[in-house]
């Protein structure tokens, strides 16, 4: 008797372990679903947004929670640091509705993801630890 229930006990547990590990793939999909849509919407974003034409803005990662209701969107504008890049940011978040938009004609989803664009600092980081590995 004692085996049966040893043997149900460790199914039920495997089970759960794979219904975990499916759970956790879902939003790593959906962000990469999202960056897609936001990298096409960002082509077109000159009509919106006229102080972000002309900027090359690489998004990096977009990191989803695991009720797919927010979005935080990792983004590094080419070419700009410190508070110039930080007006940049500000700006991709004001017009975060229409990029919203743009997820949402692009990605089928229950609900639409809340996007908060963050300045993606590991580009800054690798380039100072590259120069500090190249004077050793």
């Amino acid at each position: 008797m004692q085996f049966r229930l040893q043997l149900r006990y460790d199914s039920l547990m495997k089970r759960g372990a794979k219904s975990q590990n499916a759970s956790s793939q879902r939003p790593l999909r959906v962000g990469e679903e999202i960056r897609h849509a936001l990298a096409e919407g960002l082509s077109n974003i000159s009509f919106v947004a006229p102080e972000l034409e002309g900027i090359s803005i690489t998004i990096s990662q977009v990191e989803v929670s695991p009720d797919l209701r927010h979005a935080n969107v990792f983004v590094t504008p080419f070419g700009y640091s410190g508070e110039d890049a930080e007006r940049i940011i500000k700006s991709l978040n004001k017009h975060s509705g229409y990029f919203r938009h743009e997820v949402d004609r692009r990605v089928a989803l229950k609900f639409s993801a809340k996007l908060k664009f963050i300045y993606d600092t590991s580009f800054d980081t690798a380039a100072k630890m590259e120069d500090l590995l190249r004077d050793q």
